[in-house]
């Protein structure tokens, strides 16, 4: 099963889903405000991608945060913050075939269903 998770109203997600539209992919979509997201799913998701990749650190929920907020992150309080604030996952995120990426580029979307 091919996953897709992010925000409906991001416009990389709107060119990730049209994509993968256009190229008949069957996918499910995964938004991370409308279906939430578990503990779990994040903790598997840092352990398949490092939490560094995946909090989006530039942009504005990350740059609104406190000074003590930011200071020291490390892999358990980049967690915690993406489960309070998951707009600071970077999206898309796309799970397919046990395998798993960030962020969307026609290219690389062909290379990954070819």
């Amino acid at each position: 099963m091919t996953t897709l998770f992010g925000i409906k109203n991001c416009d990389t997600i709107k060119k990730a889903k049209k994509w993968l539209d256009t190229h008949q992919v069957d996918y499910q979509f995964h938004d991370y405000r409308v279906d939430g997201i578990s503990q779990q799913w994040l903790e598997h998701t840092v352990s398949q991608l490092g939490w560094e990749l995946i909090l989006n650190t530039r942009g504005t929920t990350f740059r609104q945060l406190s000074a003590e907020q930011k200071e020291n992150l490390d892999e358990h309080k980049a967690i915690a913050l993406m489960l309070e604030y998951p707009a600071m996952i970077k999206r898309p995120i796309l799970s397919f075939q046990d395998s798993w990426y960030v962020g969307f580029k026609d290219n690389q979307y062909q290379e990954i269903f070819s």
